[in-house]
Parts: C-alpha cells; sequence; structure tokens
C-alpha cells in the first residue's frame, strides 16, 4: 500500500502551521525594517531602554550605555536626513547627525543626563580619534598602490590652486560688498581654510588675542562660526557632487582619485573582501590602526606633527614597502567598512551634542557673511575640479576632497565625506585640513605679526 495514501495522512496541527508563519514575519521585520542599521525593534527597545535610565535620573556615560545612545540617536537624526524630499540626497542626512543634536541641546530638548553623558564620553574616551585611526588605515590599505603614489603625489597641486582662487574671490566678494579687507580676510576667509577647531579655530584665536591685544574668548566667538559654516557649505557641496557623479559617471572615480590604469595591480595590491575573512585578522587590522596611531602620537611629541599626519605617512609607507600581508590588508580593509557603516552616524551626534555650539551658528547668519563663505568655499571647490580634470585625475573626487580644506577638521572631514559617499578618501582629506590648515595659519600668522610691526 503506497504511504501517500490520504487514508493514512496525519492531520496537521493549525498551531504548528502558524509558528513558521510567525516566525518568518517577525524574522522579516528584523531584516528588513531598519532605522540607519538598526532593526526596528532594537531600535525601539534602545529607545525604551534609555528613557527608563532618563526617567531614573542617571545615565551612565560608560561605554556599554552610551554605544546603544549614541546609535539610536545618531541613526535617528541621520535617517530623518536621508528621508528628506531632495535635499535627503544632497548630504542631510551628515548634516542632520551633526546639527538638530546641537539646536536640541541649545533649545533643552534634549535630556540633560543624555548631554552629561554624551559629552562626557566623547571627550574622555577620544572616541572620535579611533574612528579616523580605522578609516585612514583602512582606506589607505585597500587602495591600489600605484594609485595610491599618484594621488598623493598630484593631490598638492589642485589644493594649492583652489586655495588662491578661493581668497582671490572671497576677498573680491567681501570688497563688493563694502566690508573691511582686514576682517574679511582674518576673521572669514582664513578661519574657513584653518583646518577646523582644534587645529585651525584655537590656534587662530590665540595669535590674534597676542598680535590684536583682545581677549582670546572674542576671538574665538568670531573665529568659530566661521569655521562652522564654511564646514555646513562643504557639506551641501559634498552632497551636490556625488549627485552629479551619479548623473556623470565619466566624472568620478567613486573614491579614486586617478583613473586605475593597473588592472593587473589592482588585483595583487587591493585585496577584495570576501565575506569569510577570518576573526582574529579582523582583530589584528583593528590593532593595526591603533598602533599606526600611537606612532602618530609619538611623531607628534618630538617633531609636532598632528598625530593623524604622521600615522597617514606611516600607513602609506608601510603599504608601498609590502609591510602587511594580504590577509592583514583584507583584515583592516572590514574595519574601515565597519566604522564607516556602524559609527558614523554615532560619532556626529556625539560632535553635535560636546562640541557644536548652535547659538554661535545662528548669529554669523547674517547675508554679507554667508554670501562671502560660500562664494570663498564654492570657488574651491570649482578650481579643484577643473585643475584636477586638467591633470589627469577624477575631478568630482577631487573637488570633495578640497571641500574638506573648507571642513570643522576630523569631524568635518567625516561630515563632507559621509554626505559624498566617499569615506575612502579620508586620507587625502586629512591631508587637506591639517597640513593645508595649519600651513595657512602659520604663514597668516607670521604676515600678521610682521604687517602690525
Amino acid at each position: 500500500m503506497s504511504t501517500t495514501d490520504d487514508s493514512f495522512s496525519v492531520p496537521h496541527d493549525p498551531i504548528d502551521m502558524q509558528r513558521p508563519a510567525l516566525k518568518e514575519r517577525w524574522w522579516h521585520i528584523m531584516d528588513t525594517w531598519k532605522v540607519g542599521i538598526i532593526p526596528l525593534p532594537l531600535f525601539l527597545l534602545a529607545g525604551v531602554l534609555i528613557a527608563i535610565d532618563c526617567l531614573g535620573g542617571k545615565l551612565p556615560s560608560d561605554i556599554v550605555v552610551m554605544v546603544a545612545t549614541l546609535a539610536f540617536f545618531g541613526f535617528a537624526c541621520g535617517e530623518f536626513g536621508k528621508r528628506l524630499p531632495i535635499v535627503g540626497k544632497l548630504g542631510a542626512a551628515a548634516i542632520c547627525a551633526t546639527f538638530i543634536p546641537s539646536a536640541m541641546v541649545y533649545y533643552g530638548l534634549l535630556p540633560d543626563v543624555v548631554v552629561e553623558s554624551t559629552t562626557k564620553f566623547y571627550k574622555s574616551t577620544n572616541i572620535l580619534y579611533l574612528y579616523i585611526c580605522c578609516i585612514i588605515v583602512g582606506s589607505i590599505m585597500s587602495m591600489n598602490r600605484t594609485v595610491l603614489i599618484q594621488g598623493f603625489l598630484r593631490i598638492f597641486f589642485p589644493m594649492l590652486c583652489g586655495e588662491i582662487v578661493g581668497m582671490v574671490v572671497g576677498m573680491g566678494v567681501g570688497l563688493a560688498l563694502g566690508m573691511e579687507p582686514f576682517q574679511i580676510f582674518f576673521f572669514i576667509i582664513l578661519p574657513i581654510m584653518a583646518g577646523g577647531v582644534g587645529e585651525g579655530a584655537i590656534p587662530l584665536s590665540i595669535g590674534y588675542a597676542t598680535l590684536l591685544h583682545m581677549d582670546q574668548g572674542v576671538a574665538l566667538g568670531r573665529v568659530l562660526p566661521m569655521v562652522m559654516l564654511g564646514g555646513l557649505t562643504a557639506i551641501i557641496i559634498s552632497g551636490c557632487l556625488n549627485q552629479l557623479g551619479k548623473r556623470y559617471p565619466h566624472l568620478t572615480g567613486e573614491g579614486q582619485l586617478m583613473p586605475n590604469r593597473a588592472n593587473a595591480d589592482t588585483t595583487s595590491s587591493q585585496p577584495a573582501v570576501s565575506g569569510k575573512t577570518d576573526v582574529t585578522t579582523i582583530a589584528s587590522g583593528a590593532l593595526l590602526a591603533v598602533l599606526l596611531y600611537m606612532i602618530g602620537m609619538l611623531g607628534h611629541k618630538l617633531i609636532g606633527l598632528p598625530a593623524p599626519v604622521g600615522m597617514l605617512f606611516v600607513a602609506v609607507l608601510v603599504k608601498l614597502c609590502n609591510g602587511a600581508s594580504p590577509r592583514l590588508l583584507e583584515g583592516s580593509q572590514v574595519v574601515y567598512k565597519f566604522f564607516q557603516t556602524s559609527v558614523t552616524y554615532p560619532i556626529l551626534f556625539a560632535v553635535g551634542v560636546a562640541i557644536t555650539p548652535w547659538q554661535e551658528l545662528v548669529n554669523a547668519f547674517t547675508l554679507n557673511n554667508l554670501l562671502v563663505i560660500v562664494s570663498t568655499v564654492s570657488a574651491l571647490v570649482a578650481t579643484g575640479f577643473f585643475v584636477g580634470k586638467k591633470i589627469g585625475m577624477h575631478p568630482i573626487d577631487v573637488a570633495i576632497v578640497s571641500c574638506c580644506q573648507s571642513g570643522q577638521g576630523g569631524t568635518g572631514d567625516v561630515a563632507i565625506l559621509t554626505a559624498g559617499n566617499r569615506m575612502s578618501l579620508m586620507p587625502f582629506a586629512q591631508i587637506a585640513t591639517r597640513i593645508g590648515g595649519a600651513i595657512n595659519v602659520s604663514v597668516s600668522l607670521l604676515v600678521l605679526g610682521n604687517f602690525l610691526v
């Protein structure tokens, strides 16, 4: 007798038939409904747990709680920016993740315990530098060696041309508006190209306090808003450049400065992520980034070179000398991709809460200031675009690096490259920000000191 005879079939339990359906629906929700990278149920659970802590009057600032807190708020702000019509495709996610928290702090919309814990965590851990070192080392290790050499040798020329043209255009617009030349250059244009807050605005304010016999707090209050507005302009332009690259693919290398004419070298020098990378290899890639940053810190103590820049040069040397094995290169690349996708928006939220003063930004929103800032940054970026194209580089990627010349230091680089979807350009962005900013500040203060004498 056939075993398939219906008379001998066992009736199915309705509950057993429902269980797989319910389970699969739940899994579908977990896998497809997300806020940023966070599954919606986990996002809601994080919100509930954070709210319970806030109602209790204390939100611990240890790394366990802060990971959940920064992820919850950071991805919420980033997701809001992504879903905005039109501007959502122009870098609004990075802007919202940075400036919405700043506004919420100023207007008292963010619980005090969240503000205090986030600020304490951000300033005590220096987590931004962990992020930057993993991004820099990972992006360098995943680059083609030939393209890496050519990119570093050629990027300085578009940067220099961009700064000169940007300064000239900014001065011209300011003079046309009837502003004083001294005010235009030293309190608007120079802060934009100074390399951010810690490496630019603060040294400038110290120099101005000494040379102009004014209070450093007053000088910083005049300089800082220009840095922030310049960075905001650069983020918007970077987002526009990303959309331009999607419309005209021949203008962009999608994160590569140089056209790749060395296909054979690419295969051997740039490991593809296989998806089966050993966990110990990934850990080794993270440790490599940390150790290279420690070497950069040592260089800062010895010769005064900013630690991220020193680390950048050492990482390039390791790459060019084949000092890291292919497996270690792949591990570094996985670490880079993890930080790029999972840590960017939480970091930007922390930056917005801890070190972005909303009132300073609002106070600088005068028509004259905006016209000078926008014209300066636009001229700088446009020059980078056309000069880069002229010398055989991908113009959109060069222009996005040029945007970083007017960013807010390391935090600005993160926001600009996120808006432009070009995080692999972080090594070149650091050159534009750190080295370019340091040169601008040093030369300008030297000129100012001699001029006043």
